[in-house]
């Protein structure tokens, strides 16, 4: 095939992505092809809870909240239960979100995680939707907020800092810098912190100083509105992996917008354009 065979396909391909059709609780759903159960079900309008997925993220299934049942034509009744974040959508393919047995295995989860944590609300709330005010288990005596969805570490590693992770193991399994102690790779942007569906991580920011995991930094302050809006580690971090220079990030992206709104309304507009 000659390099302009090639290089039409290729446009075709992005101008008109395949698509599967598939069907979730009785509805016909079409997505374009590599999309999850998950992100057909949200885009059928159909609820799938979830606790460790961010659109940010690829996705990890590490929650086990939003098992489906998948089944087909051919399958004679049979069912299969998957994790609809990670299982990719497919033509004839049937999926079952409200079926007996994925009720039961989202009880299940969230009574261990009411175990967990049994005074954090975002967990009291799931519980209770699906019929737990109290936990089964037994209670951890040492109350937590952290639901070890791996959140904040990932998206850590994302950014490409990998200060903090998970470590031991079982009922002491817990997120932490190593050696419990302030991580000399963080770079104190509050990714983990913000992200973190329970808010469990705490910090505490000012126009000059900010700390988390037991880490001090300096911050940047606008120079324009006088704004603290991110750490130095943060700024020589983004340069050095973008490419830009560390005084770029000087100013606050509110003043960089207003100054590209400003710059915009002094253009002046050609009429006609170049022959």
């Amino acid at each position: 095939m000659s390099t302009r065979q090639l290089t039409a396909n290729s446009r075709q391909s992005t101008a008109h992505p395949k698509t599967v059709t598939m069907t979730i609780d009785g509805k016909a759903v079409r997505v374009s092809e590599g999309a999850s159960v998950l992100d057909a079900a949200r885009q059928a309008g159909v609820h799938i809870p979830t606790l460790c997925h961010h659109e940010a993220l690829e996705a990890w299934g590490g929650c086990r909240l939003c098992v489906v049942d998948v089944t087909r034509q051919g399958w004679d009744g049979w069912c299969k239960l998957v994790v609809s974040c990670m299982y990719a959508a497919e033509d004839g393919l049937i999926v079952l979100t409200d079926t007996d047995r994925v009720k039961l295995t989202r009880k299940v989860v969230l009574d261990l995680l009411l175990a967990r944590c049994p005074e954090t609300p975002l967990i009291q709330e799931l519980a209770s939707r699906h019929g737990i005010d109290r936990t089964s288990y037994q209670a951890n005596p040492e109350p937590t907020d952290c639901i070890l969805c791996g959140l904040c570490t990932r998206v850590c590693d994302h950014i490409g800092v990998s200060a903090i992770s998970t470590v031991d193991r079982g009922i002491g399994k817990q997120v932490a810098p190593p050696f419990h102690q302030a991580p000399p790779d963080c770079i104190g942007c509050l990714a983990c912190a913000e992200i973190c569906p329970t808010s469990c991580i705490p910090y505490e920011t000012s126009d000059t100083r900010r700390v988390i995991w037991e880490k001090s930094f300096e911050m940047v302050r606008c120079p324009q509105c006088g704004r603290a809006h991110i750490t130095q580690e943060q700024a020589r971090h983004y340069a050095g992996r973008g490419g830009v220079p560390a005084s770029y990030f000087d100013t606050c992206d509110a003043c960089k917008r207003r100054q590209l709104a400003s710059t915009f309304t002094k253009l002046q507009v050609v009429q006609g354009g170049a022959r």
